[in-house]
């Protein structure tokens, strides 16, 4: 089943880069012009969305953000945001540094923009981005906290037209997951690789179960063996407790406070049903009017990923429905392109798509 089958992203956290050196002759050679230098910062963002969250998971949660070069010596200039949506089991942080956000963006392939990454770690390593009692509103949280806070605090392009959301796997999903319901807050999406789009789990002896009681079980038990810290193995060890927690919340079933596909063996079709529903492939039917508002959608996977049917199919579902965008496959995995993509197609997707104030002339004195 595709929902529990993406890959782990197992690039390291620091990424090396070699520099090559060519001497050109004395009489030819010439100084380079050292790149502009943006900054980021590491701040927290309340999340009153998040508050009360069953899983007893901070609201208060870690962004990273970038600010391009030009950010503190133009001080009327306001600037686009792109806002990224990181992948399952592991953090903000971790992609940031992946994908080595601010070299990226400082290169001088994309036009000047603000980069937000918020974290989206839960208790069982990712919030699928979705809306539960059980893991908090994190739809609310990003189309209104994090927005709202990040307009108020930065100067940005305070309209949709100055907003664009994109993601990596979970964060592909939930690209397309707020995107459907949200285009009055953002008008450019780009998902990369995205994960979940089909969320169909199967009765015993009908294809791979996506919740085996043993296992949400294991995950329940470890950490304080209340059903509380993070489950056996971290990484992807938690994820059908992770999904479980997103789309079939139970605040009436302590300690995990979610159901589950199986329940004493037998199979629950009306569990299963929530799941479903919560898939991009059921859902793109129902927000054709929405996405059409977009000014520009982009979808990408890897040849060799293990998502590619998934995207695919939704693909071809845009298509039918008359959705104008872009779908691009690559040699790679769901792992190994990442950080070029970012650069190469992301970035400038959103500098050809995204609202730029024109620079005001300076007045003479």
């Amino acid at each position: 089943m595709q929902s529990t089958r993406f890959s782990f992203l197992t690039i390291p956290l620091a990424v090396a880069v070699a520099a090559t050196v060519v001497m050109l002759p004395t009489s030819h050679a010439q100084a380079p012009t050292a790149a502009k230098k943006g900054t980021f910062e590491k701040i927290k963002v309340h999340g009153k969305s998040l508050e009360g969250n069953l899983e007893g998971d901070s609201p208060d949660r870690d962004v990273f953000v970038y600010l391009p070069p030009s950010y503190g010596s133009e001080p009327t200039r306001r600037y686009p945001v792109v806002y990224f949506l990181h992948g399952y089991g592991i953090g903000a942080e971790r992609y940031w540094n992946i994908m080595t956000v601010p070299d990226a963006a400082d290169k001088g392939g994309s036009r000047e923009m603000i980069l937000v990454h918020p974290d989206a770690n839960t208790i069982y390593n990712g919030s699928m981005y979705s809306n539960s009692p059980t893991t908090g509103d994190w739809e609310a949280y990003v189309t209104e906290d994090l927005v709202g806070y990040i307009d108020s605090h930065y100067r940005t392009v305070a309209n949709r037209n100055g907003r664009g959301l994109a993601g990596h796997s979970m964060g592909g999903y939930g690209t397309f997951r707020i995107g459907m319901k949200h285009p009055e807050v953002f008008s450019a999406l780009y998902a990369m690789s995205s994960c979940c789009l089909m969320n169909n789990p199967q009765p015993p002896g009908q294809g791979k179960q996506a919740a085996a009681p043993k296992q949400v079980a294991d995950d329940a038990k470890a950490g304080d063996g209340k059903g509380k810290g993070k489950g056996k193995g971290g990484g992807f060890a938690n994820v059908n407790s992770a999904q479980a927690a997103a789309w079939s919340p139970n605040p009436m079933n302590p300690p995990m406070y979610f159901d589950t596909v199986v329940k004493d063996g037998e199979f629950q079709p009306i569990i299963a049903a929530k799941w479903v529903a919560n898939s991009p492939l059921v859902m793109v039917d129902q927000y054709v009017p929405s996405l059409k508002k977009y000014k520009a959608i982009a979808m990408d996977v890897g040849l060799q990923d293990g998502l590619i049917t998934g995207n695919r199919d939704l693909d071809q579902s845009l298509t039918r429905l008359g959705v104008t965008h872009t779908f691009e496959t690559y040699e790679g995995d769901h792992n190994n392109r990442v950080k070029e993509r970012f650069e190469t197609k992301v970035l400038p997707f959103f500098s050809q798509n995204l609202a730029f104030p024109v620079a005001r002339a300076k007045k003479g004195k």
